[in-house]
């Protein structure tokens, strides 16, 4: 299967899964979540905002997962 790695006797996908985000053993902090390997925080994060590749654009912000057009 394409973009699955072996980590632990187990095939996960390294650019989404939680608990292994980039690479085997990586876990992402509470509030984040793994987005094409990196961890990111979907409430803050212009690129991720609420969730993985939603950006907000330019001349807005992320707040609370919810892109901010001022």
């Amino acid at each position: 299967m394409k973009g699955l790695f072996c980590c632990n006797r187990r095939c996960v996908d390294l650019k989404t899964e939680q608990f292994n985000c980039g690479r085997c053993g990586k876990t992402c902090n509470y509030s984040s979540i793994c987005c094409e390997g990196k961890c990111v925080s979907p409430l803050f994060d212009e690129n991720h905002c609420g969730g993985c590749n939603n950006s907000c654009g330019k001349g807005s912000s992320c707040v609370y997962g919810m892109c901010n057009y001022a």
